[in-house]
């Protein structure tokens, strides 16, 4: 069984197992007690036997739950490997994840550190990011299993990974915080069209510049604030100019692809998806952008 106590007094096993550090757990603590506790009254089950009966819980501590939940997206086990690591039947690791990840994602929207899910207004992205001073846009895809039915293959095939995937689009600002995190998608869907249906960059005031890549091409000229590469013209070359400020604008975005990877240091969203349930996917990516969120706050 894995033992919690060292896990939690080692720093590094710490960040290895849950993607936080000790002073991160510790500040995520409080809310996510405060969301368990919220969810346990909202469920209110029917008592069948006196206070103190019944089996005792494995995850019996508050720490213990949190760290179980982290754990499962940052290495992602299957259920039979949790349930031999936290002495748990595979069924109870089932129900145990779906019951904390609810918990966990209410805990970092009490720390405002999930993204938004779709914006509505310029007032409204100047109120809720003050200080942004650029954004990046992009699209980034996570594996799943080949579907069995044919038309779901079809729309899920990535031509660009040649992989089935889903994708989302995000909005990054400079200091690689997730911004906007778009609902899941079928993978065949094109960033620009993807862009044109979710309307982000229709929401960012003027002032703000909007980078992004060639993916996007023809949103230069729908808005008037925005930064991309310059394509090579059929037969022709580039000037050094122009080399020059696909050089810059490239810096520029790294940190968007900084950002992407630091979302997907947890395995829940990398590897390649196995859970059932439907849209479930959406959520794993909601709350792992809403950790990676949180990490660069509690940094």
């Amino acid at each position: 069984m894995l033992n919690l106590k060292r896990a939690l007094n080692e720093e590094r096993l710490l960040r290895a197992l849950t993607g936080l550090n000790r002073k991160a757990f510790d500040a995520l603590l409080p809310s996510f007690e405060q969301a368990y506790e919220a969810s346990r009254i909202a469920a209110k089950p029917v008592r069948q036997r006196a206070r103190g009966g019944g089996r005792k819980a494995r995850l019996s501590s508050i720490e213990a739950k949190l760290f179980y939940i982290l754990f499962y997206f940052k290495c992602y086990p299957t259920f039979d490997l949790a349930g031999i690591l936290f002495d748990l039947d595979r069924s109870q690791t089932h129900e145990w994840m779906h019951e904390l990840q609810p918990v966990l994602e209410a805990a970092l929207r009490e720390k405002m550190a999930l993204p938004e899910r779709k914006l509505r207004s310029m007032d409204a992205f100047l109120e809720r990011f003050p200080g942004v001073e650029r954004v990046m846009i992009d699209g980034t895809e996570r594996p799943i299993q080949r579907p069995q039915d044919a038309n779901k293959q079809t729309m899920n095939y990535s031509g660009k990974k040649r992989r089935h995937t889903r994708k989302h689009l995000a909005a990054v600002d400079q200091t690689k915080r997730v911004l906007v995190l778009s609902t899941s998608r079928e993978g065949k869907l094109h960033d620009k069209r993807f862009e044109a249906e979710e309307e982000i960059a229709f929401h960012i005031p003027d002032q703000i510049p909007i980078e992004v890549d060639l993916g996007f091409q023809g949103l230069q000229s729908e808005y008037i604030n925005i930064r991309i590469p310059h394509k090579k013209p059929k037969g022709g070359e580039l000037t050094e100019f122009q080399k020059q400020e696909n050089r810059s604008l490239s810096q520029s975005r790294v940190v968007c692809e900084n950002a992407f990877a630091g979302i997907k240091r947890y395995g829940a969203v990398s590897a390649i998806y196995r859970n059932r349930t439907q849209d479930f996917d959406d959520h794993l990516m909601l709350t792992a952008a809403g950790l990676w969120n949180f990490y660069l706050m509690a940094a």
